[in-house]
């Protein structure tokens, strides 16, 4: 992207505010919104980053794919894989009434595996990624880049620039592609509707990240009681407890090195459950493979009726960790997870699952406590410890993934500022957020303590699993007809066969709402409500801003003002806008009458997709000819980090140079090099705006609500923007203001 013109002013001064430009220089704003080529662009990034690994996995040689396809058995398996622990159990809680039922229930599980775990994620879903990146918000980007539809603008000109921005669509248009987008953008009650699913989404994530420790870790540690009856139920759970609270203690060192430490463990379970599984299919009841034929869940369906409908809320649980597939493709990509998907994860789940049911079919009595009751005793002590090893892994996978997507959220201005801490140079995408573990691990522990068992877990388990697969199908919709331009009959055989089976998943397991199924809908109107009222007051504030920007005919007047002071040093003057300048700035002048000789305005900005490539990260443009003001818009993507502050200042100091040096003319530029040296000497100052948002008079009381308490409430618990930026405290100057919105 080229985005100023030497000699012309920059396109950016047009956005400031400035009047109706000129002919030639509407030229030059056409030629650069179809991204003709202007000048030499000067960017800059505070480090060569891995911005660009995803779209490297991508085209990845064998040899990595099949390391990466070792990785992911470590990282992204653990929840799919240990289900076989409580899965029948949670279908049978009343014990096994006819021996025909297990081949019905049999059929279920074998054709949910496949159907929504293989044919859905690994073969549609991972399809939908965003640069290589997965999940909710994923999907939420992608289609607030193809269609105006987030409620900040996020369509400028100098976001469809950036490489990861755009889309490779496909070349042909359609009618009702066309039409689907046109509703989007047209109805903000559409618009409202995508970020609440999103936010449920989400929410229900970290509903999965605080019950699959608790059902794992419970499930594991009950196999003890095989080898001592006499333990009691209550020591089981606080035995669960103690565990959850070290596997919590434990985050703040990373998962840098997860994939590597895990995947043996979750190997040798792999092959102790399909092993195990295959020895119990042949020794007590080979006829079991009857159940591969979908009649049987017909008649299973005949016999039981309504207890047959309310038993899928068990059949879901073996479907828990599928959304991780999606979820954590950012650390891998789409060959390695199909690869270990089809040769390890599958086989060996199906094979366990119908192990078990070849077991019951002899001992229908244990179906209880089916999996430890069918493991043969030689293989009884090294099968528990790898399970509970296991079940601890699983409960990883889905806490790493609640840390990734709080740091999209809050990147996306969706989720309160807190403390996100990237615990690995290598890999941006592994994040850690103390507040988010402090609160998952205190939730983990109160279930744990609350229901003592996985049955009830189970039951709440369900419900968040089966939101999560919903939601995603709803986006895949929307993502096949608007932007893959999908054969509408495709697109009707999936709603009518993937769609209809998981909203069937979903009515009955809200069945079981007071059995526990109430605990993540809760969880997530928690959640929902605190993310809806942050980004209600963080939009609230922003577009007060860009309607009160300063014009620049202000600036000019301002800057040109004799009784302005102009004193020594480097100004950084952060503000939330890149298209205009913050009312606050005039705010700050009238009381301070003092501006310093060089002055950047910083623009932080969040662009709806995974990462930003280095070199178009940072862009600097001149804001008024023949003075040393300037603007720095600096674009993250909502995986990217960001760097130490004198890193930071140190690479801004070079570029800015390097940028007056291609901007201005040769006289011109050894005076301007000069005064930019010795404000460098006299150092930086950071100038921040310090806002409270309050309720316009004459606004509704719920905006009041909102806005006066609920919003400003949430802004005193949270990190300020000098922390979340690391400004240095001793070089910040704040200015406060109170916005009426």
């Amino acid at each position: 992207m080229h985005h100023f013109h030497r000699g012309k002013r920059s396109i950016l001064m047009a956005e400031l505010g400035e009047e109706r430009p000129s002919p030639e220089e509407q030229q030059v704003q056409e030629q650069y919104e179809h991204g003709t080529s202007l000048s030499k662009q000067r960017l800059f990034d505070l480090e060569a980053d891995e911005g660009s690994a995803n779209a490297v996995r991508q085209k990845a040689d064998w040899g990595t794919i099949w390391k990466l396809a070792f990785q992911c058995i470590g990282v992204v398996y653990g929840d799919l894989g240990t289900s076989p622990l409580y899965v029948l159990p949670g279908i049978f809680p009343d014990g096994i009434k006819n021996e025909e039922d297990i081949l019905g229930v049999l059929s279920l599980i074998i054709y949910s595996i496949i159907i929504i775990s293989l044919i859905k994620y690994v073969f549609i879903v991972l399809a939908a990624n965003d640069n290589g990146e997965g999940g909710t918000f994923a999907l939420y980007s992608l289609i607030c880049r193809h269609a105006k539809v987030n409620l900040i603008p996020n369509q400028q000109a100098e976001d469809r620039e950036v490489s990861t921005y755009k889309l490779d669509l496909p070349k042909r248009s359609t009618r009702m592609a066309s039409a689907l987008k046109y509703s989007l953008e047209s109805s903000l009650i559409i618009k409202y509707s995508l970020l609440f699913t999103t936010m449920i989404g989400v929410s229900m994530v970290l509903g999965d990240g605080i019950l699959t420790p608790c059902i794992s870790v419970l499930s594991a540690v009950g196999g003890i009681r095989e080898a001592a009856p006499s333990l009691s139920q209550d020591a089981i759970m606080w035995i669960s407890v103690v565990i959850l609270i070290l596997l919590f203690q434990v985050q703040r060192f990373g998962t840098d090195k997860v994939g590597y430490t895990f995947a043996p463990i979750l190997v040798l379970w792999f092959a102790f459950i399909a092993f195990i599984g295959l020895f119990n299919f042949i020794k007590y009841e080979p006829g079991v493979i009857k159940a591969v034929n979908p009649w049987y869940i017909v008649k299973y369906f005949q016999r039981n009726k309504k207890k047959a409908w309310i038993s899928i809320g068990g059949v879901i649980l073996c479907l828990t960790g599928s959304e991780a597939l999606f979820a954590d493709l950012g650390h891998f990509n789409i060959r390695s997870i199909q690869l270990s998907s089809c040769a390890v994860l599958v086989p060996s789940v199906l094979l366990a699952y119908i192990g078990q049911c070849s077991y019951l079919r002899k001992n229908t009595e244990d179906v209880t406590d089916a999996f430890y009751k069918s493991i043969p005793k030689p293989v009884y002590w090294p099968q528990f410890v790898v399970a509970v090893l296991a079940a601890i892994i699983a409960s990883q996978s889905l806490i790493s993934a609640s840390f990734s997507i709080i740091q999209q959220s809050v990147a996306l201005g969706c989720f309160p500022r807190v403390q996100v801490v990237h615990t690995s140079a290598e890999h941006e995408g592994q994040v850690y957020v103390p507040e988010i573990n402090t609160l998952l691990m205190l939730a983990c522990v109160g279930v744990t303590l609350g229901f003592k068992n996985t049955l009830t877990i189970g039951n709440a388990y369900g419900i968040a699993v089966t939101f999560v697969f919903v939601i995603t199908s709803m986006f895949l919709v929307l993502v096949m007809v608007m932007i893959w331009k999908t054969n509408i009959i495709l697109i009707i055989i999936y709603v009518l066969t993937i769609g209809l089976i998981e909203v069937l998943f979903l009515s009955s397991t809200l069945y079981k709402f007071v059995d526990g199924g109430y605990i993540p809908l809760l969880f997530a109107s928690t959640v929902v409500s605190i993310m809806f009222i942050w980004n209600y007051g963080y939009r609230k504030k922003y577009m007060y801003e860009l309607e009160n920007k300063i014009a620049m005919k202000s600036l000019t007047d301002i800057v040109s003002d004799e009784r302005i002071h102009r004193v020594e040093g480097l100004g950084l003057f952060y503000t939330h806008l890149v298209h205009g300048i913050s009312p606050i700035f005039t705010h700050y002048v009238s009381h301070v009458q003092a501006l310093h000789k060089v002055l950047v305005f910083i623009s932080i900005k969040s662009l709806p997709i995974s990462t930003v490539p280095a070199e178009e990260r940072f862009l600097f443009g001149r804001v008024k000819p023949g003075e040393l003001i300037f603007r720095c818009i600096v674009r993250y993507g909502y995986k990217d980090s960001r760097k130490d502050q004198k890193t930071f200042e140190e690479l801004l100091a070079n570029q800015l140079k390097d940028f007056i040096g291609e901007d201005s003319g040769a006289e011109d530029r050894q005076r301007e090099l000069a005064l930019v040296d010795n404000a460098l000497r006299d150092g930086f100052v950071y100038l921040m705006g310090e806002c409270e948002v309050m309720a316009a008079n004459g606004s509704t009381w719920v905006k009041k609500l909102t806005v006066d308490y609920l919003y400003n409430w949430l802004i005193r618990f949270v990190r300020q923007p000098d922390e979340v930026f690391l400004i240095p405290r001793k070089q910040l100057l704040k200015v406060g203001m109170t916005y009426d919105v």
